[in-house]
């Protein structure tokens, strides 16, 4: 099963007000992994940038920021 990215993320696992708060859901770091794939592939520094830092906040258990989130999500759109 290919992983999900964009809009299909956020009508399955709800990133909504009430998750933006918490550390990065497990879909997100997912795509973020793929995202960070793709990105050293294109030599696309502002993606890798983003997707490291979602990365770092799952590994600290701290917020990542929305705009590093929908640049992750968004990417392959």
């Amino acid at each position: 099963m290919l992983p999900q990215f964009g809009t299909a993320v956020r009508k399955t696992k709800g990133l909504t007000a009430e998750t933006s708060g918490s550390a990065p859901e497990r879909a997100t770091v997912d795509a973020a992994w793929l995202v960070l794939e793709a990105a050293n592939d294109l030599g696309d520094h502002a993606a890798i940038d983003a997707c490291r830092r979602v990365l770092d906040a799952e590994l600290n258990g701290t917020v990542a920021g929305s705009a590093d989130i929908d640049l992750v999500l968004g990417y392959f759109r």
